[in-house]
This record gives C-alpha cells, sequence and structure tokens, in this order.
C-alpha cells in the first residue's frame, strides 16, 4: 500500500522592508535625529565636565596627599570615589539600557514607527504577502531578491514617493 503526501498548505508569499531606508526617507526623521543628537551632546558636555572635575581633584590630592592625615586622606579619597560614581550613575541614568536617551528616542521615534507598521499591514494585505520582514533588524537574512523588497511601495502607501536613483 502505498501512501502518497500531497502539501495540504499553499506557497506563503514573502516580502521584506528595509526599515532603516524608510525611516531615513520620512522628513520628520530628520528632525527627531537632530534633536536627539542634541541632547546626547549636552549630556556628554556635562559628563566631560565630571571627569574635568575628577580629574583635578585626582591632581589635587596626588599634589598634596604627603601633607595630610590620614583622616583627610580617606576624606579626599572618598569624595574624588564619590564624583566617580556620581558619573557612572549619571550615565547609567542618561544613556543606560532604561536610559533618559533610548527612552527619549523610543517616545520620539514611536509615531514614525507605528506609521510604517500601518503602511507595512496595508501593502501586505492588498498584494497578498504572508510574512514581510524587515532586513534592518536582527533577523538575519543571507539572501534576498530585490524584486520582494517592498520598501518604496511602504513609503508610496505613507504617501512619501523616492526617485529611483536612491539605492537601498
Amino acid at each position: 500500500m502505498f501512501i502518497t503526501a500531497v502539501p495540504s498548505h499553499a506557497q506563503q508569499k514573502i516580502a521584506y522592508i528595509d526599515s532603516d531606508f524608510v525611516m531615513e526617507e520620512i522628513p520628520e526623521y530628520e528632525g527627531i535625529k537632530q534633536r536627539l543628537e542634541t541632547i546626547a551632546e549636552n549630556w556628554k558636555e556635562e559628563i566631560d565636565e565630571m571627569q574635568v572635575e575628577i580629574e583635578r581633584l585626582r591632581q589635587e590630592f596626588e599634589a598634596r596627599e604627603i601633607l595630610f592625615t590620614p583622616d583627610v586622606r580617606r576624606q579626599r579619597q572618598q569624595e574624588i570615589d564619590n564624583k566617580v560614581r556620581d558619573r557612572e550613575q549619571y550615565i547609567e541614568r542618561r544613556f543606560g539600557p532604561e536610559g533618559d536617551y533610548f527612552r527619549q528616542q523610543e517616545e520620539l521615534l514611536e509615531p514614525l514607527q507605528q506609521r510604517i507598521l500601518e503602511a507595512v499591514v496595508k501593502v501586505a494585505e492588498r498584494d497578498g504577502y504572508d510574512h514581510v520582514f524587515d532586513r534592518a533588524g536582527d533577523y538575519l537574512f543571507l539572501f534576498s531578491r530585490d524584486r520582494w523588497d517592498i520598501s518604496r511601495d511602504v513609503l508610496e502607501e505613507m504617501g512619501i514617493f523616492v526617485d529611483d536613483e536612491d539605492s537601498l
């Protein structure tokens, strides 16, 4: 007796986008990028100022260390250690994984990401795609044909038209 396996599912239609390319083509993105850069630069300046203060205290400590009593030496070293710890905490608070920079980035980019997602869904439903991947994300593409790239369709769905010379 022979049993033949017949595939019970149809071919799935798959496409991808390059969300980095799409994001770069959205006019508001440049302003958001500049705003984030300005915020980060201001915080980096504060970090640099903290480092200058730490270095000043260290140099002063090293220059006068032999004149200090053990108690004063401990007190000054503790002051330096506190400044170093404060600087590290500031860096973590501003730039750490749960930091202000990433929260601000998420808050500013979320509306754009939502628009992209809505456009992807519309294009996928309109053109019959079963799956749409983002080649700019963590998903690894070992190979993909350009004909399956729907980034331009997504941009058009968002009302953004890109010249053919712009490459992905």
